[in-house]
């Protein structure tokens, strides 16, 4: 059961920004997301009257939970939409894979954890695989959209990983996640309600069913299943080891791209998603960990 939400986990994240791609625009990204996020509230808020889980948090996580909600779940998701539309589901997903850097410096700005050497080794390869997707893209006119999706999409991953050091926060602080994941929705889904109606929008559910399959899976899938098995995933193995499927996430991104005809199979692809796997690794410390590991299974034996 690991095994499969482990890979679960990974192919479902991974086609994540896919999924923004094949959806597109029917509606104005803002509206799409506000009902990704109400539907994922609902479903949380289901789950909370049903398992009734302990560790609610008091009145001085609140803010913190806020903080989560709307850097991970509003304007890091609207930021990412955003790129997508204007850049490709590869660059984006290589450009998430980032936050495995951007999280560590996180918590060392807010939460004073020590930040880790191999953190900029792995950023220094992750940085040289986004340059070398994008390189093909430079020398001609659309690659002007590439580089204000790119310029979105690190803003997005820079939301998410100040979203992370909250809701380390949060864990430190014995807050459950379930709590923090349904208040961050709820919260996430208010907000961009009320951009909606700042923006004046007219209130339409598009009925084709691309958009519509691909709005369940956003929601079911990446937004609610996905995160009940990380949650699970992270008491069974701990959260380094399951923080490892972020460095493949370039790959699973990478071939679907291609397959959709988004992408086209080249060098620079290969060689851009493989360098970022690479970093994205070292900064996990995949290599410490796992020397940990086998002397801890020494020491037991």
């Amino acid at each position: 059961m690991t095994i499969f939400m482990y890979i679960f986990c990974l192919i479902v994240w991974g086609l994540n920004f896919i999924a923004v791609k094949i959806q597109g625009t029917p509606v104005s990204l803002e509206l799409s997301l506000t009902y990704r996020l109400v539907m994922t509230a609902f479903l949380f808020l289901i789950l909370i009257c049903f398992l009734r889980p302990r560790g609610m948090p008091t009145k001085k996580d609140i803010p913190f939970i806020v903080i989560f909600g709307v850097c991970n779940f509003a304007l890091s998701y609207l930021c990412l939409y955003y790129a997508t539309i204007l850049s490709s589901a590869a660059i984006v997903t290589l450009i998430f894979s980032l936050k495995v850097i951007l999280t560590p410096i996180a918590l060392r700005i807010f939460l004073k954890e020590k930040l880790h050497s191999r953190v900029f080794f792995g950023g220094i390869l992750g940085v040289v695989g986004v340059c070398i997707l994008i390189y093909p893209n430079l020398n001609n006119f659309q690659g002007f959209n590439d580089i204000k999706g790119i310029m979105v999409a690190i803003l997005g991953t820079v939301l998410t990983a100040i979203g992370d050091a909250s809701s380390a926060r949060n864990a430190n602080h014995k807050v459950n996640p379930i709590y923090a994941n349904a208040i961050g929705f709820t919260v996430g889904s208010i907000l961009m309600g009320v951009i909606v109606l700042f923006q004046g929008q007219e209130i339409t559910f598009p009925t084709p069913f691309s958009y519509v399959c691909m709005l369940l899976y956003l929601t079911l899938f990446a937004s609610f299943v996905a995160w009940l098995f990380y949650l699970k995933l992270v008491e069974k193995i701990g959260g380094a080891r399951s923080g490892y499927m972020v460095a493949l996430f370039p790959v699973i991104g990478g071939i679907a791209s291609v397959l959709i005809g988004e992408s086209d199979p080249s060098p620079y692809l290969f060689i851009g998603c493989f360098s970022s796997c690479i970093g994205a690794a070292i900064a996990l410390g995949f290599r410490t960990q796992k020397q940990d590991s086998k002397l801890t299974l020494k020491r037991v034996n």
